[in-house]
């Protein structure tokens, strides 16, 4: 099953407060699936979506991305109608304009592999932590802008547990954690978090120690997803922008990189082992 809901690398995704677009086409959507006389958890077996995924869609919760309004058209044989309610369409909050191509592959990845060398991974940062960033962003939010900021990477993670038969691959620099950014409770408790979510059988996180003379991530960070057809695509950000790389010949780049940095970084054993001492040492 795929749910519909956006995720992001960097920026995270949030559950939006229903836009007046959104909530149209749900209402399109939910008409003509019971028109055609299926209840969601029928529909929802039909279509390939989980039915907490429909029913946030139908409540105008949920950003349908393309693949999922293609495959609606013609189980519910109204591809016409449902391409033209969701032109339209608001992105909820949440996503930067750069952000939101990506996103939507993200979503609908069967494999997700991220390099970080400047942040955690956002499906990786604890609540503390994602309020210390956020504290720190310049130029200052508001208090009620880190409030929904926090809520859409807390809410994105739980692409983590409800998506068990995507394999997320973390390979994270040592100096992220070493950095203690929000101070030392905030670095307690994020590898806390870290060596918890790395008991996920479908997570796997690595540590790049300090100290590597053969380090190819020099390029900065990156990720690359696999999609359901099997192809891989790159992703990279920087300073309120973002590259979305599709050339095989880039990707095929970025894959040979990101298998020599997992030859490089710690072991999963003994990034768990690195992560414990690093707390003792708290």
């Amino acid at each position: 099953m795929v749910d519909v809901e956006d995720a992001g690398a960097g920026a995270g995704g949030s559950e939006p407060e229903a836009s007046d677009s959104l909530k149209t086409f749900g209402a399109v959507h939910k008409a003509l699936r019971e028109t055609a006389g299926l209840t969601q958890e029928e529909y929802a077996e039909v279509v390939g979506y989980s039915v907490h995924a429909i029913a946030k869609l139908e409540q105008g919760r949920r950003f349908p991305q393309p693949r999922f309004i293609e495959r609606a058209g013609e189980v519910l044989e109204a591809p016409r109608v449902l391409r033209a309610a969701a032109r339209n369409l608001t992105r909820r909050q949440g996503l930067a304009s750069w952000f939101q191509q990506w996103a939507g592959i993200e979503e609908e990845a069967i494999s997700l592999y991220a390099y970080e060398c400047r942040a955690i991974p956002g499906l990786l940062q604890p609540e503390p932590y994602i309020r210390a960033i956020f504290q720190r962003r310049l130029l200052p939010l508001t208090e009620e802008q880190i409030e929904r900021q926090v809520e859409a990477r807390l809410e994105r993670q739980r692409l983590l547990v409800e998506r068990p038969n995507t394999a997320f691959s973390f390979v994270i620099e040592q100096a992220l954690i070493e950095r203690r950014v929000g101070g030392t409770g905030v670095t307690r408790f994020l590898i806390d978090h870290l060596l918890k979510t790395a008991h996920l059988r479908n997570v796997e996180i690595q540590i790049m120690p300090l100290r590597q003379e053969d380090h190819v991530g020099v390029d900065g960070q990156m990720y690359l997803a696999e999609t359901p057809d099997h192809q891989w695509i790159g992703y990279t950000e920087g300073q309120q922008s973002s590259v979305l790389i599709t050339s095989p010949e880039d990707v095929s780049a970025m894959l040979q990189r990101y298998g020599k940095l997992r030859q490089q970084a710690l072991g999963r054993e003994a990034s768990m082992s690195l992560l414990e001492q690093m707390r003792g040492a708290l």
